[in-house]
């Protein structure tokens, strides 16, 4: 069975990311993997793995962890895993070599987390990554079970490949999703794009049962747009690609899920386009 990745640091922060990521584990019935990435050990030497107090304290912390919260997952195992390097780097490559299903990472942590919410370097983790990723701001409440998803469609042709991802994630938690137009243009070609993209979308969900609104709006920014709407409805989860407005060979976020990544209150469901993400997590 394919995991659900969770980046530790054991702040605050990532330690709701995990208490969310063991919401979504419950109800889709996954293992959860927790991974902290030892940077001491890896640019000095002369700690062993068995020598670092940092190691020593970080396994004690996810022995605690799993003790604490293992009860609230009966069906699945919730497992940990330390990895020397940069941070951002072994977090996406454990996703990679264990086929991980979803990343769930906090955007505010520290002792290296902030490194890859910063600048240019929040565009690595989200964009390496083979797995969708969700990415949680601190603040969150973690205790709200997902319920309504925001599901952003623009004119570009990558924008429904997240429509099969959140789909299952509604389906799991049986939430709602809101199927969003965004109009950011009146040149009637480009808004029948989207109302084309939009209305196939919803033929998927009726196709697979899954719950869903459709609603549009018209607004050149599409970041503002999904975190506006998502705020109105109350929304636990915006899903978007990585790239709007570039190829999906580019490494980079484009300028509107960059903003949405560091700027939206609600977790955002990062995807990169692919020609075989339509299976997605699969339903």
């Amino acid at each position: 069975m394919s995991k659900i990745i969770v980046a530790i640091d054991f702040l605050e922060c990532s330690i709701n990311a995990f208490i969310h990521a063991l919401s979504i584990a419950q109800r889709c019935k996954h293992d959860l993997l927790l991974v902290w990435v030892d940077k001491v050990n890896a640019e000095n030497e002369k700690f062993t793995e068995q020598a670092n107090p940092q190691t020593k304290e970080a396994k004690k912390a996810f022995e605690d962890l799993i003790a604490k919260y293992q009860p609230e997952l009966p069906d699945n195992k919730i497992l940990y895993k330390i990895r020397k390097g940069k941070v951002y780097k072994e977090i996406t490559n454990e996703a990679r070599e264990t086929n991980a299903s979803l990343l769930v990472v906090g955007t505010h942590g520290s002792s290296g987390f902030e490194e890859f919410f910063a600048g240019s370097n929040a565009n690595k983790i989200v964009s390496a990554s083979p797995c969708p990723v969700i990415t949680i701001r601190g603040g969150i409440d973690i205790k709200r079970p997902l319920s309504r998803i925001v599901l952003p469609i623009d004119s570009t042709l990558e924008t429904r490949q997240k429509a099969s991802i959140a789909g299952y994630l509604a389906k799991c938690n049986d939430a709602e999703i809101f199927i969003l137009k965004v109009y950011r243009s009146k040149v009637k070609d480009i808004r029948q794009n989207v109302d084309l993209y939009a209305s196939q979308v919803a033929r998927f969900y009726d196709q697979e049962s899954v719950k869903y609104q459709v609603d549009a709006v018209y607004k050149d920014n599409l970041a503002e747009a999904a975190i506006e709407y998502a705020k109105m409805i109350d929304a636990n989860l915006i899903a978007i690609m990585t790239q709007q407005e570039s190829t999906a060979s580019n490494l980079w976020m484009g300028t509107f899920a960059h903003q949405t990544v560091n700027h939206s209150p609600i977790p955002v469901l990062s995807i990169r386009p692919k020609e075989t993400l339509a299976a997605g997590l699969g339903f």
